[in-house]
């Protein structure tokens, strides 16, 4: 195209000169396949995807796995091979769920290739025939009629009676009315560019004739598809705390087995020089080893494994690990409304007749019933043996209305049926069919747009008779007819005329006259009922919800202000169109998001730019969504949640979430299975911190006083048994009370946030200052005579007590201020069973001789055992009482 007008406001001829086309003969199959040649295929483009093997070496560029992958490598040439395996096995395991949830990922593309159209109806040399889309290129002429899936972005020639649903495109609930004129207005939305049609779209009624001006990626839908694979996806809260920590763990670790090694240069008993510096080289690498919680990865990808089970329990299904915790962070919901807030279902709600404005569900009867009849007979709905309805949503609303009122539709229809009609037509706005009456006579139908349907009204019917219709009364019509569009309801106006025979010519001009008015309905496409709880819930949450729509501004609006997500204290300034934000810069909106609650008539770039305006302000964005029009969105968001029932298949391959029952009440319980998973990780990090912090202190300070030091089977066997499934059961821990009614905890808190990093430091010290008291017991107090059997009772003492000691402790950290009374001690019947596996697998180490030598233990008396005892289970009063005085100060 040379012009440079948008093509909506071209005319006809301008838009087939430009393209060098013909209406009548359309392209040459020739000129065709070299245009075919030139602009490629009709089809959307996918850059090539990875595969399996390179989404596999992809898993491991995370830092904390690389962290693992080089202690591994370190332990099995130190000659550590078990560490060496448990550690590796944990690193393939994360791959392996890291590639099953990326491969699932890589739908979207593919699901708008399957929305586009098969084939199309074109003119080709004179000839009306069928092609497969694909080969579709400007400049063809496509014939459309009701039913077809618009094969390309097209230019409307003729339009005779068309309407088409752009529901997952544009946001529009209902069919658009399309026209063939040019357009004047300048920076229209999508919406409103009614003289074009766009590729996945579907006609509803009526015929047309168009002219393709963009294929395959050149059309709107295949920049929506362009936006998806250039949209980098975001890094979960999660993925960039685990990073974090692992790289101040990594620096930490790597300090103090540098500092062991040098002091223990000096302090280790006279030995040869060469065999003290490969001495203390491995227990700096064993300690650093020890120090890593390499269990950690695995723990959290099991903890979010366990949370996807239950969010599928209550709908709502996980297509990203991550996602889940990530849900529990968000802070603000950005709702699509059409099919998520609302039921995509246009509903009768309220109707009116002379005198009386009534809601639906009241019963109809005098006048109310005739016009009940008029939304029958006035009707294209087609109604299936099993009781579907297929036609306009607008026109099978009004059969559910019937419906619902208990009349008998069958009769009407039998005893009435159509004989001739006025089709609709989108200038004169009206529709009007003919059918016979007991009496003999014909009745004339009338639906429309109540302005140009009451210019053509003389009478109305008012306490059933007819009777002529004065200014007081018009007045009184379109006073309800405002008020009803106030409400954002659409409305139609029905009136009738009778004839003593059917006309020989029934035509707008003489029959649609001297009309007797029966009244008015007002349809919208109600919120969904739940709705409206979940918004007070997210609120008490500290989560804002906004409502992101194409849809049209008042109605956004009304239905925003039935659901809450606008409040009374706040005015029109809260709302906000797309061509309103077009004119504002990046700065000033990023500045001034706060503001607003509403968005309406928006385009697929809007909701983007509304996302990334709020990610800037460092919030947590989910984006909720069921059309093509929300998949850009849905991928930039910090979670994309899809509708599973009326949501495209692009919009859940863009998802992170997908609700099974199209809920948006679900998202709330899925925060809070969110917040609940982040609380038993932060338990399961506590737990593993404090614990490695114990052992990396026990060992230090053993180095320091120059005395045996526990052995690296000693430090890997308390890993293997604690590390495991003691961490595992704090992810199943049951929630906390009052956990929804926290603020969100944002994108910047960490996991050693509220305390928590302090509660890993002191009770580390705890552990490390419990288990070389033992030790010191154990050397001061002997059972056994001699150096050598003194210092290996002592040291067996210090094996039990820093691995006993650590499941005592799994007890405390099931909350971080709260007593283990409160929370229940034992409520959790995995973690019961979990904690007396791994005290029997480390007693067996000491109990059964044939395992001593293995182990480098001995065998301990009872009062042995009892120190060891007393001194692991004295960190539960000691963190109790800790507890009670930080509750005491304020703390929660």
């Amino acid at each position: 195209m040379t012009a440079q007008k948008p093509l909506y406001q071209q005319t006809s001829t301008e838009i087939i000169n430009g393209l060098n086309s013909n209406v009548e003969l359309g392209l040459s199959n020739q000129e065709a396949q070299v245009r075919l040649t030139s602009y490629g295929k009709n089809e959307l483009q996918a850059t090539a995807s990875t595969t399996l093997l390179q989404k596999f070496f992809n898993q491991f560029k995370d830092f904390m796995i690389a962290v693992l992958i080089a202690a591994a490598i370190i332990a099995a040439f130190t000659g550590e091979a078990v560490d060496a395996v448990i550690i590796m096995a944990v690193v393939v395991l994360n791959a392996v769920f890291g590639v099953f949830q990326e491969a699932k990922a890589e739908q979207a593309i593919a699901a708008l290739k399957q929305m586009s159209a098969p084939n199309a109806n074109v003119r080709r040399d004179g000839e009306v025939m069928t092609i497969p889309a694909t080969e579709l290129v400007p400049g063809d002429i496509v014939l459309l009629e009701a039913g077809d899936v618009i094969p390309a972005d097209l230019r409307l020639l003729e339009s005779n009676s068309l309407k088409m649903e752009e529901a997952a495109l544009t946001g529009e609930s209902v069919p658009v009315d399309k026209i063939a004129t040019p357009i004047i207005e300048d920076d229209l939305p999508l919406g409103d560019r009614k003289n074009l049609a766009f590729m996945t779209a579907n006609v509803t009624y009526g015929r047309g004739l168009g002219i393709v001006t963009g294929t395959g990626m050149q059309t709107e839908v295949g920049n929506i598809a362009d936006m998806l694979e250039n949209t980098e996806q975001t890094k979960t809260p999660l993925q960039v705390n685990l990073a974090k920590l692992g790289r101040a763990l990594t620096y930490m670790i790597l300090v103090i087995a540098v500092i062991v090694f040098v002091v223990g240069m000096f302090r280790a008993p006279a030995v040869e020089e060469g065999n003290r510096i490969v001495e203390m080289l491995l227990t700096a690498i064993s300690l650093a080893v020890a120090a890593i919680p390499e269990g950690l990865p695995a723990i959290v990808t099991i903890t979010l494994a366990l949370g996807t089970t239950r969010l599928a329990k209550r709908h709502a299904l996980m297509r990203k690990l991550p996602a889940v915790e990530t849900l529990g962070a968000t802070e603000i919901i950005g709702s699509d409304k059409t099919g998520t807030l609302t039921q995509n279902k246009m509903t009768v709600e309220k109707y009116y007749v002379p005198d009386t404005l009534a809601d639906a569900h009241q019963p109809v009867d005098g006048t109310a019933s005739i016009l009940a009849n008029l939304l029958a007979l006035n009707n294209d709905t087609k109604i299936t043996a099993d009781g579907t309805k297929l036609g306009d949503p607008t026109e099978t609303a009004l059969i559910t209305f019937n419906e619902v009122q208990g009349r008998d539709l069958g009769a009407l229809f039998n005893s009435q049926p159509r004989l001739a009609e006025i089709p609709f037509d989108s200038e004169r706005k009206l529709m009007s069919t003919a059918h016979p009456l007991p009496n003999g006579k014909v009745i004339l139908t009338v639906k429309g747009a109540p302005d140009e349907l009451l210019q053509r009204v003389t009478k109305w019917v008012r306490d059933d008779e007819v009777v002529a219709m004065t200014a007081a009364d018009f007045d009184r019509v379109n006073t309800v007819n405002a008020e009803l569009a106030s409400q954002a309801l659409r409305v139609l106006a029905f009136a009738y005329r009778e004839f003593d025979e059917l006309p020989a010519t029934l035509d707008s001009t003489t029959s649609e006259q001297d009309l007797v008015f029966v009244g008015l309905v007002g349809m919208i496409d109600p919120e969904r009922p739940e709705v409206a709880d979940a918004v007070v819930k997210a609120r008490e949450a500290g989560i804002r919800p906004l409502m992101i729509t194409g849809d049209h501004k008042v109605t956004a609006a009304a239905i925003a202000h039935r659901l809450g997500i606008l409040t009374d204290q706040q005015g029109p300034e809260a709302i906000i169109t797309g061509a309103e934000l077009d004119q504002i810069s990046d700065a000033d909106f990023n500045a001034n998001v706060g503001q607003y609650s509403v968005y309406a008539r928006v385009a697929p770039e809007h909701k983007v730019r509304i996302v990334q305006a709020w990610q800037k302000q460092g919030k947590i964005v989910a984006m909720t969504g069921d059309g093509v029009n929300d998949a850009p969105a849905l991928k930039t968001a910090d979670i994309g949640v899809a509708m599973g029932i009326t949501g495209t298949e692009v919009s859940k391959g863009a998802s992170d979430m997908v609700l099974a029952d199209d809920n948006f009440a679900t998202i709330v319980n899925a925060v809070e299975e969110g917040r609940k998973v982040f609380a038993n990780i932060q338990k399961a990090i506590q737990y593993l911190l404090s614990a490695n912090l114990g052992e990396v202190l026990t060992l230090f300070v053993m180095t320091i006083m120059g005395w045996n030091i526990l052995a690296p089977v000693h430090i890997l066997w308390i890993n293997l048994i604690t590390d495991t499934l003691p961490a595992i059961a704090l992810g199943v821990e049951p929630t906390e009370p009052g956990i929804m009614t926290h603020k969100p905890r944002g994108k910047e808190t960490s996991f050693l946030a509220g305390g928590l990093g302090s509660a890993i430091v002191y009770q580390g010290i705890l552990e490390g200052g419990l288990t070389l008291f033992v030790y010191w017991i154990g050397l001061t107090y002997p059972m056994h005579p001699g150096y050598e059997a003194i210092h290996a009772d002592a040291l067996t003492m210090a094996f039990a007590t820093l691995g006993l000691i650590q499941l005592f402790h799994a007890f405390n950290t099931k909350s971080l201020y709260q007593s283990i009374f409160t929370v229940g001690a034992f409520r959790n019947k995995l973690f019961n069973w979990s904690i007396l596996i791994a005290a029997v697998a480390l007693a067996v180490t000491i109990l059964v001789p044939d395992l001593n030598g293995i182990f480098h233990v001995t065998e301990l008396d009872w009062h042995q055992w009892l120190t060891v005892l007393v001194g692991a289970f004295s960190i539960v009063p000691i963190v109790e009482l800790i507890k009670f005085v930080q509750r005491r100060l304020g703390k929660q």
